[in-house]
C-alpha cells in the first residue's frame, strides 16, 4: 500500500495579518491579529474605523491627534458632490440599474486620474517629500513644472499644472480655504500649517488656486503616509458620496439623470435642417 504525501500548502506572505486556526481544522479561524492587535480582543468595539485604516496602512496605531486629523479628512472627502466627475460616473451607473460593484468601479476609474483624482494626490505627496517646507524651492519647482516639455509617453503622462492646484478654476474656492484652515488648526504636522501660511505665494507660483487634492495631500503627508498609501486612501475615502448619490439616482431613474448640455459647433441636427 503506497503512502500519499500531502502537498505543501501555499503560504501567504504578509506582515499585516495573522490568523490562528482551530486545532484540527486548518481552514477555520479562531483568532485574527492585525499588526499584533487581536481583532476581537483589542480592536472590535474599541478602535474607530479611521484607527483601523491607519493601523492597516502604517503598521502602528495612530495617536489621538493623528486619528482626529484622519477622521476630519475622511469627513471632508466623503462626498465630493454630484458635480465631481467620479460621483457623476457613479450616478450614471446607478441611474441605469448597474450593480453595486460596477457603480463603485465607475467612481474609482474616473476618480483615479491626475486632475482632481487620486493620482494627483500621489504626485502632490511626492512633491511634499521632495520639496519640504521651503518656499523658494517650491517656487522654483512650480516654475519648472509649468514650463516643462512633455516627457516620455507612459500610463501617467506629463501634466502641465502643479499637483494640488486647479488649473481650471477661475478663482480660489472659499470651501477649499476653509477646509485647509480647519485641518491646519488641528496641529498634527507642519505641512498643513505651512501651506496655509504661504498659500497666496504658492498659488501665485502655481498660477492656479489650491485644489482639494492639495489640502488632502498636505494632510496625508502630516499623517506620515507614502505617495502610494495616500493615493489608495484618496480613492477609498471618496467612495461614500459616490455610493449615496448612486443609490439616490437609482430610485429616480435615467429620465431624471442630470445630463449636462453640450455646446456643439458642428451639430449634425442643425446641418440637416439647413
Amino acid at each position: 500500500m503506497s503512502a500519499v504525501r500531502e502537498a505543501a500548502r501555499p503560504q501567504v506572505r504578509t506582515r499585516i495579518w495573522l490568523e490562528e486556526a482551530v486545532p484540527g481544522h486548518s481552514g477555520v479561524t479562531q483568532a485574527a491579529h492585525c499588526h499584533g492587535y487581536d481583532l476581537t480582543g483589542d480592536l472590535l468595539g474599541s478602535a474607530r474605523w479611521v484607527e483601523m485604516i491607519f493601523l492597516l496602512l502604517r503598521g502602528e496605531a495612530p495617536s489621538a491627534d493623528q486619528a482626529r486629523l484622519l477622521e476630519a479628512l475622511a469627513v471632508l472627502l466623503a462626498n465630493p458632490g454630484p458635480r465631481d466627475p467620479a460621483v457623476h460616473a457613479a450616478m450614471c451607473a446607478g441611474s441605469t440599474g448597474s450593480t453595486a460593484a460596477a457603480t463603485l468601479m465607475a467612481a474609482l476609474a474616473v476618480g483615479a486620474g491626475q486632475l482632481g483624482g487620486a493620482r494627483e494626490v500621489h504626485a502632490a505627496v511626492t512633491a511634499w517629500q521632495q520639496l519640504g517646507c521651503d518656499l523658494s524651492t517650491w517656487q522654483a519647482a512650480c516654475a519648472a513644472r509649468r514650463q516643462a516639455a512633455p516627457g516620455v509617453a507612459s500610463i501617467w503622462p506629463h501634466t502641465e499644472h502643479v499637483p494640488g492646484f486647479d488649473p481650471n478654476a477661475t478663482a480660489a474656492s472659499p470651501l477649499v480655504g476653509a477646509a485647509l484652515a480647519r485641518l491646519a488648526a488641528l496641529g498634527v504636522g507642519p505641512h498643513l500649517a505651512w501651506l496655509l501660511a504661504h498659500l497666496d505665494v504658492l498659488e501665485a507660483a502655481a498660477g492656479a488656486p489650491l485644489a482639494m487634492t492639495g489640502v488632502a495631500a498636505a494632510a496625508l503627508v502630516d499623517l506620515g503616509f507614502s505617495p502610494a498609501q495616500a493615493e489608495m486612501l484618496h480613492l477609498l475615502l471618496r467612495l461614500p458620496g459616490a455610493a449615496a448619490h448612486a443609490l439616490e439616482q437609482q430610485t429616480l431613474g435615467p429620465k431624471h439623470f442630470p445630463f449636462f448640455d453640450l455646446d456643439l459647433v458642428d451639430d449634425p441636427l442643425h446641418q440637416e435642417a439647413a
